[in-house]
């Protein structure tokens, strides 16, 4: 079992009092938080090594809000280094100011704070929230970020009777200032030294790595098993929602129960058809929220979570114990799946959205019928991978992206010029044979556009783009070269909306995005060192017309850098 990965094993007992007083507290208009960002040692893979804690937490505090929540969160940072967090999936409406991206702010400087104030509006789903700056992530400071419903609006299920979060993600035993000096250096990540699920990793006594996590929203205990394992206790018959998010760097992850079937209900904020699955593929930075009910006879069960796409296989689990077992986890562990890309594509194809359900609003997701609105434009973006003065980059149409010491935001706030140009990446790519070239590109749209945007993956490696401030409905994937006849394929009925789609080796995704939101938003790979090298760029959605209806203020506590410092509000 040790050669296999590590042995998860946690112990919960829940009860629907506490669910039902969860839901009474979210219930509140405003919530304030303060987190304080440090480094501390610690040793999730077995070596010790440098992490990133957010009051003394890695993974960071799971941060739960209701529908139209206000959030007031006070981020002291303690490192020796500029930091900032961002807020995975939460679309921030009419707020990019808060968006947490080098484009939109500037880092909050050492031994310094910033308070972001943002709203959950119009949301519900399964999210997160990680640092956006350096290879800060490959350390550590991220969490879980659930949105509830109001009680007023229903969801199309039976309110589960706990809910658990689970992040995921590959890890590296490198330090990630040593990760990132690579980068600069040229040169390409290793591929990760193991998987965590939530982060923390202890040895048990049969020599397997096993891992303990507190699940937030329920009563949490430790309990020490046969063989002094941590288990989790669940309740026969009960049905539990686990809220799972690939927070990794770079890899495919795909997530089974052994004997359990995974009954998704809902995707980065979208309520889906309820089918039945195995298993789940999850690509980088993206979420998936499933129920499962423990409807099998009473023992321990292995949860799995393991690479998708590689040639070595790096494996994680965990028991799910049930809290009348008396016998050990047996069997071998539930197979992946036996195919690779085709079988992901098909189930990616099996995602629909639930076209009566209630969303964060009272009105059907099927209300808006997004299939039936021509595209104002279409943008097609290439990902490739490039030498640009002998050093290894990643570029969008043959751009790759550095960030200016001046936020795009702010410059345009503030019309400074020189910081972007609108003109410095095509919509479409180019087959010349020019080379890639850095610019800090923006590609121009006005607000109220609705966008076909084509991802084409000419690579042999799996990619995952991610759009800020939006959700947008994936009507396509296919392989080879994108045409304008692929449309034929595309789902203009009941395709999923979520912020983060994968794109398959030698293939296309195609995405549709209503541009309803103003201010300057970051589309990004969620693979960090294809972001951290070049591929991303920035959408600016502008009209001419200022109202606060379409955009708030700048805040009054904003950090000015770069060539805005020192500039006053106009």
């Amino acid at each position: 079992m040790g050669s296999k990965g590590l042995v998860h094993l946690f112990c919960i007992v829940v009860t629907l009092v506490s669910v039902c007083l969860v839901q009474l507290k979210a219930e509140d208009a405003y919530k304030y938080f303060t987190w304080t960002v440090t480094y501390g040692t610690l040793s999730p893979l077995g070596t010790p090594q440098k992490v990133i804690l957010i009051n003394g937490q890695f993974p960071g505090p799971q941060l739960d809000l209701v529908t139209n929540d206000n959030v007031v969160l006070n981020l002291i940072n303690k490192l020796d280094e500029p930091f900032l967090l961002t807020w995975n999936g939460i679309k921030q409406r009419k707020n990019s100011w808060q968006d947490g991206v080098l484009g939109t702010n500037c880092p909050i400087p050492p031994n310094s704070n910033y308070t972001y104030k943002f709203q959950a509006k119009d949301q519900i789903g399964t999210y997160s929230y990680f640092p956006s700056t350096h290879l800060h992530k490959a350390a550590g400071g991220f969490g879980g970020l659930n949105v509830y419903h109001r009680s007023v609006i229903p969801v199309p299920y039976p309110y589960p009777d706990g809910d658990f979060t689970l992040l995921i993600a590959d890890w590296y035993k490198t330090g990630h200032k040593a990760l990132q000096q690579s980068l600069d250096s040229g040169k390409s990540l290793s591929f990760p030294d193991g998987l965590l699920i939530n982060g923390q990793a202890h040895t048990t006594l049969n020599g397997d790595q096993g891992m303990f996590f507190a699940l937030t929203n329920v009563e949490t205990f430790k309990h020490v098993c046969t063989n002094q394992h941590y288990c989790l206790c669940s309740i026969s018959g009960k049905t539990y929602m686990f809220r799972i998010s690939n927070m990794g760097l770079s890899t495919s992850i795909n997530f089974r129960i052994q004997g359990h079937s995974l009954k998704l209900v809902e995707i980065e904020g979208s309520h889906t058809i309820q089918n039945m699955y195995d298993s789940l593929d999850v690509h980088a930075g993206q979420s998936f929220s499933v129920l499962v009910t423990l409807n099998q006879s009473p023992k321990d069960y292995y949860i799995v979570a393991s690479t998708r796409f590689s040639r070595k296989v790096l494996t994680a689990t965990a028991l799910l114990h049930y809290s009348n077992s008396h016998s050990p986890a047996s069997g071998p562990l539930p197979s992946p799946p036996a195919y690779h890309y085709h079988w992901s594509v098909r189930q990616a194809r099996s995602f629909r959205w639930n076209l009566t359900a209630n969303a964060a609003r009272p009105n059907p997701q099927g209300s808006y019928h997004y299939g039936k609105i021509t595209p104002t434009k279409t943008i097609v973006l290439a990902n490739s991978a490039a030498m640009i003065n002998g050093k290894k980059r990643y570029a969008v149409n043959k751009v790759s992206y550095v960030n200016p010491d001046t936020p795009l935001k702010l410059a345009d706030y503030f019309n400074i010029p020189g910081i972007f140009s609108v003109d410095s990446i095509q919509s479409l790519p180019s087959n010349g044979p020019a080379s890639a070239q850095i610019a800090t590109s923006v590609i121009p749209n006005s607000l109220h556009d609705f966008i076909e945007v084509v991802f084409q993956n000419n690579e042999n490696t799996m990619q995952s783009w991610h759009l800020e401030g939006y959700d947008f409905w994936v009507v396509g994937y296919g392989f080879g070269e994108w045409t304008p006849a692929k449309r034929r394929s595309y789902n203009l009925v009941d395709a999923v909306t979520r912020h983060t789609a994968q794109v398959y080796p030698n293939g296309w995704t195609t995405i549709l995005v209503s541009l309803d939101n103003e201010g300057m938003w970051n589309l990004r790979s969620a693979i960090w060192e294809r972001q951290y090298l070049g591929q991303q760029l920035y959408l600016r959605v502008w009209t001419a017309q200022k109202s606060l209806s379409t955009e708030y203020n700048i805040p009054a506590n904003v950090l000015l850098c770069g060539k805005v410092n020192g500039h006053h509000h106009p």
